[in-house]
């Protein structure tokens, strides 16, 4: 048996819950990972895991073996990345997961200067709105817009993104240009709306001088991803907030009108998350500081 494979097959099935998804992950058919695995448990004489249908659960002794076999691989991968003559290089396999939003905005020139940076790195991009599970999905890191409620995770912040109320010329051309919030509430205007995973429509915020408005106006149309959005705003459905960089993208500014410009909406820290218990390789901290100097720079070019 090889002991040292058994151990990291053994942590990726307990990360992903899955024995498909680990040997998938690893790029290994499932029979290996589930023979690697009784002989690991033979080898120890002690059972790790508790299988069932319909998932993988840890016993207590695997409980206390896989805490430790993780600092083991930490370790090993740290002293691989010190001992390297390319340390600091970030090369190999990066798995990243944005809001499609983030990656339209990034993909056109970003994401390029990046792997231009870093010729060894090998980018992989899950692009989704929905909170994933950052261990379970097998990430290495994950950017997210919002506020941050789990904390079991780790996280740097690495700029914001300013909201901005818009609306398609297509729109105004109908239904003419809102002149107060609250005129948002009645027709013949309407918005389009983004919904969190609750089904909650956000409310649209605004704020000027002492007066402050949280509002949920009439729409025909709730989404739960922002570029389904943004097309909804372009297709002149209604009044929409989207972020200020989204809207100044190149070739995107056209496309989209601001209203209400002397009324602030608001913003949203933009943060790199990355689970607490992993080491950070040198392709995390590489994308991290790339992260944030890609948006300070976007954020000065803005002011």
């Amino acid at each position: 048996m090889d002991k040292f494979k058994a151990i990291e097959v053994f942590v990726r099935v307990v990360d992903l819950g899955s024995f498909t998804r680990a040997a998938d992950a690893l790029g290994l058919p499932k029979a290996t990972v589930s023979t690697l695995l009784q002989d690991l448990e033979a080898g120890l004489g002690v059972r790790l895991l508790h299988r069932t249908t319909r998932r993988v659960g840890l016993t207590a002794d695997g409980a206390a073996y896989y805490e430790r076999c993780v600092r083991i691989l930490d370790d090993l991968r740290e002293a691989d990345e010190s001992v390297s003559a390319k340390h600091g290089q970030a090369e190999g396999r990066l798995k990243v997961d944005m809001p499609t939003s983030l990656a339209r905005l990034l993909m056109p020139q970003a994401i390029p200067e990046l792997l231009a940076r870093y010729p060894g790195l090998q980018l992989e991009v899950g692009c989704s709105d929905r909170l994933i599970n950052v261990v379970n999905e097998g990430v290495d890191c994950v950017l997210r817009v919002g506020e941050l409620r789990d904390p079991t995770l780790v996280a740097r912040r690495v700029g914001e993104m300013r909201l901005v109320t818009v609306a398609a010329p297509s729109y105004l051309a109908r239904h003419g240009e809102p002149q107060h919030p609250s005129e948002l509430m009645h027709a013949p205007h309407r918005c389009v709306h983004y919904f969190v995973a609750s089904g909650t429509a956000m409310p649209f915020d605004f704020k000027r001088g002492d007066e402050a408005l949280a509002l949920t106006p009439p729409g025909a149309l709730l989404v739960n991803d922002s570029n389904a959005y943004w097309d909804a705003c372009v297709a002149g459905l209604g009044v929409g907030q989207i972020g200020e960089m989204v809207l100044r993208a190149p070739g995107s500014e056209w496309q989209l009108q601001r209203v209400l410009s002397d009324w602030e909406v608001g913003s949203m820290p933009i943060h790199v998350v990355f689970p607490s218990n992993r080491h950070l390789s040198t392709r995390v901290q590489a994308f991290v500081e790339w992260a944030a100097a890609w948006f300070d720079a976007n954020e000065k070019a803005q002011a």
